[in-house]
């Protein structure tokens, strides 16, 4: 069977991504729109189908006498995905994208269009969409028009356009078609305005916005200065950043989704449709990395807003997450209603993380400022006072115990991740400083980058276990330490890095997949266990190829492409039989995946 399904829920990894720069939608390989939230990452969901099949709301197409084989393909460089349903009578394909004409189009139009095409034989395909908006704790009425159906409930207007008949049941919009060799059916799904009006479903129409859609990410993609050998897969990752990234406020979300579980049964299940400053950092790193730049650039004025707004909330100027507009996110509640995927509830909205302190995000977002200033087009004045201001508050506030930046919910701790990325941010502050001759207090930020250093080989390392640890004066290991020769705080070659790296390899990797910290040895609040920790595996890559194990690297790297779904896209982590857990697809995920390949890549001779 394919990844995680059973009879009545899809693997996670059963999907495909579509979106259009503001939103996105999941696409089941057995036709179904189960995930989508309209008009933003962040808005209540319409269909929620993924977390719950009976009242989640969804809308599918498949063929009425069933499938005898599934196959799912992205459209070569593109994010129009085609799901091919073989069945005994034919051969018909769904055609689904979200149509993108243009950067920055100040005229978009949010539309969700499937375009059914018979490829051989005749097939009669089945059409059924129950939007539920609000999470599924509403439903809609239905208007009938001439060329379709208006849908309206919670404040949430869609039309429906169609090429066939429609039939409606209270809500629930039906059609049935049949269809020979050569011919197409139309559905276009738009999120409508309270004045808008509904156009008609036309053939002709919808084949411009196909390739106009098409040509669009071609074009974006062809900036990419990566050649290296595994080019089509470090492509799909940056298109799948390209698909999380919000274009008219130039946030990156983690993942399009909530409470997809990082254990079945278990209630590790987050809402990871926010901004999160360690990953959007890493992000910009990637998309700078390909020479995407406008992306970078994007992101540097959504980041300078923030690092400009000088508040504190007693966990210092910025904070862990944000919504897509730069604001806190609201309250974490639970869904009770919804049963979660595969009933791994709870279902949750909101982040409780906002409200830790986690110090290495300072690290992670002035190198992310550091690379765009030395690839970029450099930080204005201003954005260098609100460096220096912000680093000034973690020269004071370096030592603090914190949640970590695995976001553990088991109280606060020295962790050496957050003291190796307080040493960042103020050594990539004193970087700035000379390469542009910036005013700053370079002498005073050097002895609080020493104090750093000295602290962590003095209290971070363990010479019983040879390895620097998870915490200070602690025995546990972290596969955050993998960091260390990538932001050269320690140099590849240096024993105590192999060391901590062997000792990795021995407590957390299993044939190439690396689990974040063992919760046995250390406690992170949460019951059960958790699968492999997928940007840990691409950490491991790029600590093997920094440590000179080109061939090791190289098979690591290869095990952990055959990991990701049919389509090249990863969930957060992997389980104990392969199966992808988490929110899906993941952007930190994808990003390490780029950096891993990108580098390996350039140590191979690419």
């Amino acid at each position: 069977m394919p990844d995680g399904h059973t009879a009545d829920w899809p693997g996670i990894a059963d999907h495909g991504l579509i979106g259009d720069l503001r939103t996105a939608a999941l696409v089941g390989t057995d036709g179904t729109i189960d995930w989508f939230c309209a008009p933003r990452f962040d808005s209540p969901s319409i269909f929620a189908s993924i977390l719950d099949r009976e009242n989640g709301g969804s809308w599918k197409i498949s063929p009425v006498d069933g499938t005898v084989r599934t196959q799912q393909f992205y459209f070569p460089e593109s994010a129009v995905l085609a799901t091919r349903f073989l069945t005994g009578t034919g051969v018909v394909e769904v055609h689904d994208f979200m149509p993108v004409l243009q950067a920055g189009d100040p005229d978009h139009r949010q539309r969700v269009v499937r375009r059914v095409m018979a490829v051989r034989g005749s097939t009669a395909v089945h059409m059924r969409l129950d939007a539920r908006p609000d999470y599924g704790r509403a439903t809609c009425e239905a208007e009938t028009l001439e060329h379709g159906v208006v849908l309206t409930g919670d404040g949430v207007r869609l039309g429906l356009s169609a090429t066939s008949d429609l039939t409606v049941d209270g809500g629930c919009v039906t059609a049935d078609v049949e269809l020979r060799e050569g011919d197409t059916a139309l559905f276009v799904l738009e999120v409508l305005d309270d004045d808008d009006p509904l156009d008609d479903a036309d053939l002709d129409d919808t084949a411009s916005l196909f390739e106009a859609t098409l040509a669009y990410w071609r074009t974006w993609l062809s900036q990419s200065t990566y050649r290296g050998r595994w080019r089509e897969t470090v492509n799909r990752s940056a298109i799948t950043l390209k698909l999380l990234t919000h274009e008219p406020s130039g946030a990156i979300v983690a993942a399009p989704t909530t409470s997809l579980p990082e254990l079945i049964g278990g209630d590790r299940n987050w809402d990871y449709r926010y901004v999160w400053m360690r990953d959007a950092a890493f992000s910009l790193y990637a998309l700078l990395r390909l020479g995407f730049t406008e992306e970078a650039k994007s992101f540097m004025v959504w980041l300078s807003e923030r690092l400009g707004e000088d508040k504190d909330h007693g966990l210092g100027p910025l904070r862990v997450l944000y919504d897509i507009d730069g604001n806190q996110p609201q309250e974490e509640i639970t869904l009770d209603h919804l049963t979660g995927y595969r009933d791994s509830g709870p279902v949750r909205v909101g982040n409780a993380a906002v409200d830790q302190l986690q110090l290495d995000i300072y690290g992670e977002l002035i190198d992310s400022v550091y690379l765009f200033n030395k690839y970029g087009d450099g930080i204005s004045s201003d954005a260098w006072a609100d460096v220096t201001r912000v680093v000034d508050w973690v020269c004071e506030n370096w030592d603090r115990e914190d949640a970590g930046m695995w976001e553990t919910r088991a109280g606060s701790q020295a962790h050496t991740t957050s003291r190796l990325m307080c040493w960042v941010a103020v050594e990539r502050t004193i970087r700035m400083a000379r390469q542009r001759g910036l005013p700053g207090d370079i002498s005073a930020w050097a002895a609080v980058r020493d104090e750093i250093y000295e602290r962590i080989m003095s209290r971070s390392w363990n010479s019983e276990l040879k390895a620097f640890t998870q915490t200070e004066d602690g025995d546990a290991l972290d596969a955050g330490v993998l960091l260390m020769p990538m932001v050269k705080f320690l140099s590849s070659a240096d024993p105590k890095f192999l060391s901590t790296l062997d000792a990795v390899e021995d407590r957390l990797v299993v044939d190439s997949l690396v689990f974040r910290y063992d919760p046995s040895v250390s406690p992170d609040g949460l019951e059960g266990e958790e699968g492999t920790f997928s940007l840990c595996s691409f950490w491991y890559v790029e600590a093997l190829t920094r440590a000179g194990r080109l061939e090791d690297a190289r098979l690591a790297l290869e095990k952990m492409f055959t990991y990701a779904n049919h389509l090249g896209l990863y969930a957060e982590e992997v389980g104990a039989t392969g199966d992808q857990l988490g929110n899906f697809p993941q952007a930190f995920t994808h990003l390490a995946l780029i950096s891993a390949a990108t580098n390996l890549d350039k140590a191979l001779g690419g």
